[in-house]
């Protein structure tokens, strides 16, 4: 296959997984994906599975109940009725049938401790991302109205070393591009301690100004203004999956406040996967909206 059309293909995919994030809590069918690509239906279902290796029903299935996974445990004021809503479920019913054949319990099991254990489960982690004792205790965010940042991007699954292989392509582009010091940015559209560290969707991302064209296999998105809350930490690789879990399971909960449907992203001063002492420091900015 010609690298243009590979360029193509990726970028007909990043599209759709972009819009599939920001639409959650819509209906979102092939049809409507296809016709914004310009393309049929076959030919884009064809490419989608072509560069991820995944149906796109059960990709889109997963990434709904993912996010209803977590906001039925941060949100725990809100109706399960609503959060099916909000993940784009259109009957209570079809959403706990969902649910249930994914996590083997009901929503409201999950939401009143089921998701303990789940998550003690889930969070052994492999090889690649070793077992740290983290100690949260006294860490408080301050909430802050971010603005929203234009970023070029690449798409990354599983949450282990080999996103450094990505950075490192990311970087090259922006040296490319004269953009090396623009600020790098990662976006987490999963919680690691309720989502199997290989099935983890991950963004590496770069700032880019307004008038920039994106070329090659590197896409642009915007990340959009939102109220955050925002935590500063610096560690070593392997601890970053352990503070989503603190803000998530510890800090959220209590806060009066609530997770919105968008995704997490942190903001590196310096970046662990580029560093050869695998230490970072960074924010961690959680979008959020006031019970």
């Amino acid at each position: 296959m010609k690298k243009e059309t590979l360029r193509h293909h990726a970028h007909i995919v990043n599209d759709a997984l972009y819009y599939i994030y920001r639409h959650i809590d819509s209906p979102i069918t092939l049809e409507v994906l296809a016709e914004r690509n310009r393309t049929s239906v076959y030919h884009f279902h064809r490419i989608f599975k072509e560069v991820t290796g995944r149906n796109f029903y059960d990709t889109l299935q997963s990434i709904r109940l993912q996010k209803a996974a977590n906001l039925l445990i941060v949100n725990k004021k809100e109706k399960v009725s609503m959060i099916a809503q909000q993940c784009g479920y259109s009957t209570h019913s079809a959403f706990i049938r969902a649910f249930r054949q994914r996590y083997a319990l009901t929503p409201t099991q999950w939401r009143e401790g089921g998701y303990l254990a789940f998550s003690r489960e889930n969070i052994r982690y492999s090889d690649n991302v070793p077992r740290i004792a983290s100690n949260f205790t006294g860490l408080k965010p301050a909430i802050v109205k971010m603005p929203a940042i234009r970023v070029a991007y690449i798409r990354h699954r599983g949450y282990n070393r080999s996103i450094a292989d990505v950075w490192q392509r990311l970087y090259a582009y922006a040296v490319e591009h004269g953009l090396e010091q623009a600020r790098q940015i990662g976006l987490h559209h999963d919680n690691p301690s309720i989502v199997p560290l290989e099935e983890c969707a991950y963004v590496a991302a770069i700032e880019i100004p307004d008038d920039f064209e994106v070329s090659g296999s590197v896409s642009s998105f915007v990340i959009p203004s939102s109220l955050c809350a925002r935590f500063t930490m610096q560690g070593r690789y392997g601890e970053v999956p352990n503070l989503i879990r603190y803000i998530y399971h510890t800090w959220l909960p209590e806060s009066g406040f609530e997770a919105k449907t968008l995704p997490p992203y942190v903001v590196y001063r310096r970046n662990h996967f580029l560093e050869a002492d695998e230490r970072f420091d960074l924010d961690f900015y959680l979008p959020v909206s006031v019970i």
